[in-house]
This record gives structure tokens, sequence and C-alpha cells, in this order.
């Protein structure tokens, strides 16, 4: 019954319309059979140009109802998304253990909140899942829905962003006009927000009226959200963003609105191996060599949509290469080109050519020896996104701060190709700028701002103004900066010294294959008979 009035309040003008056409036409066939026959074909003659003028004045009044006297910019298209077209249930969400937990309690309270009226209770107003682009936070807002059986309603927060003041708080109504619709005729309705933070921002106060669009349509979602009205529709709102919660309105963060927050992060290896494991169903591949653990540690940080694209950019290059199925050489490829950019080759001199061999050589020697929690994954003299040649590296699993020993080894790997270059010409080249800009910036970080610095001074000094900090203090800062690159800068050229064998055997294969892979890699320090000077437990070889 409920569903057939809330059609009736949706579609009553069609309905009447429809009901004055059919009695009209009827009337219309009765006048014509009382007239004479030459009256009645002089009328129908001009019957259908009397139509055509109708249509035509009826269409210029409706625009301009709609553009002028209703605020037609205003309007809200967004209509309801069946569950059954949803159809994402929470057994379709690989990873995201943490966050599924929390999101059942939702589909719990939905489900159960009948119950939970009559207790004296009320279902939650609002979620707000938090996390990294690409990691699961619209798919878990669909899982929500079609696990509860309840409609859905999907917009983006640029949706309510408009040049014309006023535009966004009118279709924030609308929208909510038509989710307590649909909460009315179902028991409740999701409305799920993309990208919150669009509207969500803290709000500005200027006696310039700068923001005020943007203040009105929050204000309007906060008024929504309160639920002021004679009925208390269950109209529960998801909102997804990738900033933090710093960057939010408080008011939108008060109990009564985002009553939960769902943090959604990075997936660890073993989902990262459940990833690969379901898309790796959806391509065809070489189990045989292909190692989905090894795939698995090989992506620490990637997001789930990262993972996508990689199994999906390596059956392509499997197609390019004429292959029918993938192998591990082609997600490899896939990763790199992803992360680093496609690879093209430039004519260079051999002198060049030898010089950026010995500088990356330099890099990965002292990454094997030196760093405590990254692996090499490949080391390469072919250009990729602007950078000459490059060393692939990433920790062999999921680290969430930085300690002293592992920033020190950072710097160290920065400077090593520069070292590399002095040691081997007695010049450097302009190619260790950016080695410089990451090492400078790191050994700043760590006087700065860590506490890190060599005569046990402690504080943040960034956060203070520029102008409360003496010179005196900033050259101090600034020495100890100095002093931890040079520290490091002399272990590196000791270090490079003692294996320079190894190092020249390294930028003559680089010379002769361009790209050496993991496994090349660790070969020839086996077969040197090299182990790592710093090894830190915990993680697989890739």
């Amino acid at each position: 019954m409920r569903k057939l009035k809330v059609f009736w309040m949706n579609n009553k003008t069609i309905v009447w319309i429809t009901v004055v056409s059919i009695l009209l036409i009827v009337f219309t066939i009765i006048g014509l059979a009382s007239l004479e026959s030459f009256y009645r074909n002089i009328t129908l003659a001009q019957i259908p140009l009397q139509i055509f003028l109708t249509a035509l004045n009826a269409l210029v009044f409706v625009y301009f109802y709609m553009n002028v006297f209703r605020g037609g910019f205003g309007s809200m298209k967004k209509g309801r998304v069946h569950v059954e077209d949803v159809n994402v249930h929470f057994r379709d969400i690989i990873g995201l253990e943490d966050a599924k937990k929390e999101a059942w309690e939702v589909v719990q309270l939905l489900k159960d909140r009948a119950r939970v009226g009559r207790i004296g209770g009320k279902i939650i107003k609002g979620v707000l899942a938090i996390g990294p682009p690409g990691c699961g936070k619209t798919l878990l807002a669909k899982g929500i829905a079609c696990e509860s059986g309840i409609p859905f309603m999907s917009v983006a927060g640029s949706e309510f962003v408009e040049i014309f003041v006023g535009v966004g708080a009118s279709r924030v109504r609308k929208l909510f006009t038509k989710a307590r619709q649909l909460a009315y005729a179902h028991g409740a309705c999701i409305v799920f927000i993309d990208e919150l933070d669009v509207i969500g921002r803290g709000r500005t106060f200027s006696f310039m009226g700068a923001g005020e669009e943007t203040n009105s349509t929050q204000n309007q979602l906060l008024v929504e959200m309160d639920g002021l009205g004679e009925k208390q529709e269950n109209v529960v709102v998801i909102g997804a963003t990738n900033a933090g919660e710093e960057i939010l309105d408080k008011a939108l963060l008060r109990p009564g609105r985002f009553d939960r927050k769902i943090y959604i992060g990075r997936p660890n290896l073993k989902e990262r191996e459940k990833l690969f494991e379901y898309y790796l169903a959806k391509i065809k591949y070489d189990p045989n060599d292909v190692n989905i653990p090894r795939l698995a540690r090989k992506c620490v940080y990637k997001s789930p949509a990262d993972i996508e694209n990689i199994v999906k950019e390596s059956a392509l290059i499997a197609a390019r290469k004429d292959r029918d199925r993938a192998v591990f050489e082609d997600f490899s490829e896939a990763i790199d080109r992803i992360d680093l950019g496609i690879a093209h080759r430039l004519t260079m001199t051999d002198r060049e050519r030898e010089l950026i061999a010995y500088h990356e050589s330099g890099h990965l020697v002292i990454l094997y020896f030196l760093h405590p929690t990254d692996d090499v994954f490949k080391a390469s003299i072919i250009s990729r996104g602007g950078a000459l040649g490059m060393v692939h590296h990433q920790p062999r699993e999921e680290y969430y701060t930085a300690d002293r020993e592992k920033i020190m080894a950072d710097i160290k790997v920065a400077l090593a190709g520069y070292v590399s270059e002095k040691i081997k010409y007695g010049v450097t080249s302009s190619g260790v700028a950016s080695d410089f800009e990451k090492a400078t910036r790191m050994a700043h970080d760590m006087v700065w701002r860590y506490g890190m610095g060599t005569d046990g001074t402690i504080g943040d000094f960034t956060c203070l103004p520029k102008h409360e900090v003496s010179e005196e203090i900033k050259n101090m800062l600034n020495r100890q900066s100095q002093e931890i690159l040079k520290t490091c800068m002399i272990e590196v050229e000791k270090t490079l010294r003692q294996e320079w064998p190894v190092l020249e055997k390294f930028a003559g294969e680089l010379l002769k294959k361009e790209e050496l892979e993991y496994d090349e890699i660790d070969q020839i320090f086996q077969d040197a008979g090299k182990s790592r000077l710093f090894f830190r437990t915990g993680g697989a070889n890739p």
C-alpha cells in the first residue's frame, strides 16, 4: 500500500494528464462525427498543424518554466540503483577484513531496525569511509546496500558544485526528498556520496562572501542529516573520502551525523595474494611460471585497483608479444610500466651509457649491502619517465613508520650514484641532482622534524613561524644536516671501494643486457660469495 501511495505521489500529474488526454480524444471523435463531410475534412486537415503548434508552445513554456520558475539548474537526476543491479555481496569483496566487520554491523542495524526501534534506539545516520583511492570504499558501500536489501542512491560530491548560487543546496534537498520517499516505501534507503570532501571541507566565513555557495550546500546537508521534520525516515548516508578527517568540517563528524567511521587501508600480504588469485582467474596465465606469493611480495603498498590494473596490463603485454597466456615476465613489465612509465631507448655515446651504468650500479650495491628493509627488484639503464636509468626497490613487507636506520640507509642509497661516478671518473655529472634533492630533504627532516640530529636537539622546528627561529638555531640545524650527509657519504665510499669488483661486474652486465631482474642480481652476488652486511629479519625475499 505504501508503494502505491509513493507511486501516486510521484506520478499523479502524469496520471491526470493521461486521463484528460483520453477524454479529449473521445470528445473530439464525437464532435467530428456530428459534422458534415466537407467541414469534417477541413477540420481533419488542420489538426496536424494545430498539434504541432500546440506542442511547440508547450515545449517553450515547459523549458522556461523548469529553468526559470522552478530552478531547473538545481534538478537532481539521480535515481534509485536497484539492489539486483548492484549485486555485490561481502563474499565478493576481497580483503578489507577489518573494514567488512565494521560494515557488517551497519548491515545488521539496518536489517534489525524494527527491533532497534522497539527498544528505543535509532539506527545510525551516517557512515564515513576513509582511505586511499582504489581500496574499495565504493565497493563496500554497494556491499552494505546489497546485503541490507534496501534502495541505494549514488552521487558524487562534485555534482553539488555549480557557479549558480543556491543550486548545490537545492540539489541536496531534492536528493534527500527522493531518498525519504524510497525509505518510506521500503523501510530504509542508503545515500552514497563519493568524494565527500568536495562539499564537506571545513567551512570558511568571510565578509567578502568567499565560499558562500559551498557553505550553503554543506549547511543544507547538515540539516537534512539531522532529519528535521514530522517523519523520521531511515535514510543512512555513506560518505567516502581520500582526504583525512581533519579536512572535513567538525559539524559533519559530530554524533548524530556521521556516527561511524570505517578506515579502509591498503591490503596486506595475504590479502594481496587473494586479490591476485581473484583477478588472475579472469585471464589466461601460466601457473607454472607465475608465482602468486612472489607477485604479492613485489606489490607492497599496492591498492586493489593497482593489482587489477597490473593483471590487465600483463594480459595486454602478453597479447602484444603473441603469447596465448601471460607469464611472470609480463607481470614484471606491467609493474614497471605502471610504476615507472614506458621504456624508451635514447641515442647515447658509449661513455654516457657507461656513466649511467656505474651510477645505477652504485645505487644497487649500497642498497643490497646497507639497506635494512628494502630489496632490489630491477636495475636498468633504459630511460623511463624522464630518468636515464633506475634501480627499482621496495620493502620486503609493509612498514608504516621509518626509524633512523631506515632513513640513513635511504640517504646512503641516494648518494651512492654520486660516489660511484666520483670513484670511477674523478668527476660527477648533472644526473646526481635528483639524488641530492632526495638525500638533502631526508637529512633536513631528520634534524628539523624528527629529533634525529647529531647533538641531541629535539623538536619539530618546521611548525614554528620562520621569524621565531633564530639564525643561530638555523645554522646549527643545517650544520647537523650536513654532518649526516657527510657521514653517510663516507660509509658509502668505504663500502663501494671494498666491493668495487662486484660493482664493475654489475656495470658490465647492465651495459650488455640493459636490464637486470631480481634473480639475475641475486645470482651475481651469490657467484661473488657476497652476503648482506645489514639484514633485518621479517620479510621473505621476493
